[in-house]
């Protein structure tokens, strides 16, 4: 006998629906699992048959065929466990069954129970766009998948449950979300806060002008200033994120396998710091069957880059597209699957091998030559695209020993949340949410058009000046654009300009 029964494939951060064939004939016992699936799909069997045993129901002992279909596409994964299980249990006609309105996701163990699977929250999301009707997903999973409204959850505790309530002999209740209430919500940013990190006011600024805007820093300055510190630090004054930002932070950490047991939702910002060792496909995604990387992990929060040379140079490189694009694509013989990767980036760095090259207290041991083969290490292009460069100077004894405390990151946080929601009504009923994201003729909408008479001279004598390439300009003004909309002012003035100018020293050397 012949059953179907519908799952489904993750292809990149997207869904694919599989058709799960299961054929019962008459021969010597086999089992046989086709349509390119890898190891883990085929130690299905060995799973599938421990799990009906011991659910007290009969393994056939038959001729077995598991079809997935399409075969064109690789199937990966123990998601494919239940749908197996379901389909032999109705071929052999131990459950009666229409199963064909619903979609089964789930890991099997050897007594039947239903484990976690990753990548629930873009299979569900799938089937309300196919108009699936049902999704039976593990129990461990109910809370995200509920997380997309307009399918009806079904939380499957093991597959002797799933084959009663299929029989309609105790039915399972749908997983309830008025009763669930809203996913918990992830605590505060428990790292440094402001207030405790003495001096550097002007680092603090340009991170609150960063953090308005979304735009990207890189801090140099000589070792135990304070540059990880102040990195780390950042996330304290980000704004909250959006409900639509955080589903989708969360369907890239679905994928990934990475989202907290206890917190289906990712509420706030990533904060991500990959070691100078990472690979390219570390940093960017990849693998045989792609997979996100760091840059996508830090989808719509921040990637940290401490000691920004030391990485290597093709890894740095291969960032530049998706500074630009916000969006990274991974290319294989297969296909090619987009990635998203809108993120801040952070890096830190000292100004030479030794760290201390313009250091008024300690003396730079590094030549000349030295110095600029370290500072070469990262291209023109990639700095090129950098909005902001922040001086880290050595923190005085005095500053130290102060025991006033700074400006709270909370108060810095409220600035910040105000400048953010001038830039979503501004861009209401576009893709952009942040400054840092517009495109040309945003720029020549909402910045060009608003300069005053003053900062439009200013901005021509640093053209002059400072050799600004095309790119540098167009971030000079988004610059300004966000250090005007911190100040509350529609118009950008000379001296938000001015700020913005600052920012860009490094350009002139």
């Amino acid at each position: 006998m012949l059953a179907k029964v519908s799952s489904c494939a993750i292809i990149g951060l997207d869904g694919e629906l599989v058709e799960v064939e299961v054929d019962i004939s008459s021969g010597l016992p086999a089992f046989a699992i086709v349509g390119l699936p890898d190891a883990a799909v085929q130690e299905a069997k060995e799973r599938v048959r421990s799990a009906i045993r011991n659910c007290g129901l009969a393994f056939p002992q038959k001729r077995i065929t598991v079809n997935l279909a399409p075969a064109d596409i690789r199937k990966e994964g123990p998601v494919y466990d239940l749908p197996i299980a379901i389909g032999i249990l109705i071929a052999s006609e131990q459950v009666r069954a229409n199963a064909a309105k619903g979609l089964f996701l789930g890991e099997l163990s050897l007594d039947g129970q239903v484990r976690h699977t990753q990548g629930i929250l873009p299979m569900v999301a799938l089937a309300r766009e196919r108009g699936v009707g049902s999704v039976f997903v593990p129990e461990a999973d109910g809370q995200e998948a509920a997380l997309v409204d307009g399918v009806e959850i079904v939380p499957v505790a093991s597959l002797g449950q799933l084959a009663v309530h299929l029989q309609g002999l105790v039915p399972i209740a749908p997983f309830d979300r008025q009763a669930a209430g809203a996913p918990t919500a992830e605590p505060l940013w428990e790292g440094t806060d402001f207030r405790y990190v003495k001096g550097q006011e002007h680092v603090k600024r340009a991170l609150e002008v960063a953090a308005a805007g979304g735009h990207n820093v890189v801090m140099s300055g000589p070792p135990g200033a304070g540059k990880t510190l102040l990195a780390r630090a950042l996330p304290s004054i980000l704004p909250s994120m959006t409900n639509e930002e955080a589903l989708e932070v969360t369907k890239v950490y679905s994928v990934s396998g990475l989202l907290p047991s206890d917190r289906p939702l990712i509420s706030q910002r990533p904060f991500r710091a990959p070691h100078h060792t990472i690979s390219h496909a570390g940093l960017v995604g990849g693998g045989r069957q792609p997979r996100p990387g760091e840059i996508s992990l830090s989808h719509r929060g921040v990637l940290f880059l401490d000691e920004l040379p030391e990485f290597g140079h093709s890894v740095l490189e291969a960032i530049r597209q998706p500074l630009e694009d916000r969006v990274v694509t991974v290319s294989r013989a297969q296909g090619n699957v987009t990635f998203p990767a809108n993120f801040m980036l952070v890096g830190a760095m000292n100004p030479c091998p030794c760290g201390f090259w313009g250091d008024p207290t300690k003396e730079c041991t590094c030549s000349p030559s030295t110095i600029i083969r370290y500072q070469k290490r990262m291209s023109g292009p990639l700095l090129d695209r950098i909005d902001i460069f922040a001086d880290v100077p050595r923190v005085e004894y005095e500053k130290l020993a102060d025991e006033a405390v700074g400006e709270a990151s909370e108060r810095v946080r409220q600035r910040v949340e105000k400048a953010r929601a001038r830039q979503k009504e501004r861009f209401a009923g576009t893709r952009l949410v942040c400054n840092a994201e517009m495109t040309p003729l945003e720029v020549r909408e909402y910045c060009q058009d608003t300069l005053e008479d003053g900062a439009k001279s200013l901005l021509r004598l640093a053209m002059n000046q400072l050799a600004l390439s095309a790119r540098s300009f167009h971030r000079v003004l988004k610059l300004a654009r966000t250090v005007a909309d911190l100040a509350g002012s529609e118009a950008i003035t000379t001296g938000h300009v001015a700020e913005a100018l600052q920012y860009r020293q490094r350009d002139s050397g």
